[in-house]
């Protein structure tokens, strides 16, 4: 009696550790699936179509947590124009106000993101340059919404 109940023990042992690695195993598909469903902000997939100055370029983008120390000690941080949130689906491609390589630019590639939101009455559409979207905050077409979030931005393709 002994010898089967200590093999039915050890049988139930093996059954619980392969039951176990399965569930492990299934776990890891799901996040690697969701990840890839997402994209990799890191790496190629952080990856989305940007204008700069009327050019189209593409850029790399990922969130740089915590903010706000960044925003309260760094004056020249550049900014990014986007329709939502640069971790979402975009409605239009974002606006970067500064590039690497012009000299009359300051460049930091820290870029604090704005949110452009079109006034009731004004038809949405694509702006390709930083000096578009001020001049039609200022002409009270689109509002400026702050975010206070935070991005490290290259420039990968493009310009």
């Amino acid at each position: 009696m002994k010898i089967h109940l200590a093999e039915t023990v050890s049988n139930l042992n093996i059954a619980g550790k392969a039951a176990r690695s399965f569930v492990a195993f299934a776990f890891l598909i799901f996040c690697w699936s969701a990840s890839q469903a997402q994209g990799n902000v890191n790496g190629h997939g952080g990856q989305m179509p940007a204008f700069y100055e009327g050019d189209q370029i593409t850029i790399s983008t990922f969130e740089v947590p915590p903010s706000n120390p960044l925003l309260a000690h760094n004056p020249s941080i550049n900014t990014i124009y986007a329709s939502n949130d640069l971790d979402e689906e975009q409605e239009f491609m974002p606006v970067i106000d500064a590039i690497t390589g012009h000299e009359d630019e300051r460049f930091n590639p820290l870029w604090e993101q704005i949110l452009v939101v079109f006034n009731p009455g004004f038809t949405p559409h694509q702006f390709t340059s930083a000096d578009d979207i001020l001049a039609a905050a200022a002409a009270g077409e689109i509002s400026l919404v702050n975010t206070d979030e935070v991005y490290r931005c290259s420039v990968v393709g493009g310009h």
